[in-house]
């Protein structure tokens, strides 16, 4: 049986993960401004998986006959000086995001909520999977040294990048 602890951890990690997707999206207006639509359009999927992760936890309360609980979403507040900044902040988030998410599973652990620990499983290696991606971005920026056409290449290949659906598997 879920314990309470986890409950309220999972619904916290509802409200992070919406704004997860509210600050990405943030950072897709930001680089639409800049005219590099092919970060933009890397910005708008990441949220709309954000998105995907929060029904992910929202489904799985609901699986265990839970009613989720949905709370306010702060506006992000962010700003940037220069393209690189959105790249760095969303690495910073991810990281965040995992140890939020790390949390919950520890206390899964101690409460001996093994359903929960095995649900938690699949954040935890898509977690991996977005430090990576955050980590790959900052990187892939970093080689451009400042080369507008090098950055413009980058933003042509963002551009190209397609959502994909990604939810735990529940059956």
């Amino acid at each position: 049986m879920t314990n309470k602890k986890v409950i309220d951890l999972i619904n916290l990690q509802i409200q992070r993960e919406f704004y997860s997707a509210y600050l990405y999206l943030d950072m897709a207006l930001y680089y639409d401004d800049l005219g590099l639509e092919g970060f933009a359009n890397w910005f708008e999927i990441q949220a709309q998986e954000e998105r995907d992760h929060a029904i992910g936890f929202i489904r799985y309360l609901q699986h265990i006959g839970v009613k989720p609980e949905l709370a306010v979403i702060d506006k992000p507040t962010l700003t940037y000086s220069d393209p690189r900044e959105p790249l760095v902040e969303a690495l910073k988030h991810e990281q965040f995001v995992t140890k939020s998410i790390e949390n919950i599973l520890e206390v899964a652990q101690e409460e001996k909520d093994h359903l929960s620990v095995h649900f938690l499983r699949w954040y935890i290696m898509e977690q991996g999977e977005e430090e990576k991606n955050a980590n790959d971005n900052i990187t892939r920026y970093d080689l451009t040294k400042g080369s507008r056409g090098a950055l413009l290449r980058i933003d042509s290949e963002y551009k190209q990048r397609t959502y994909s659906p990604s939810f735990p598997d529940l059956d």
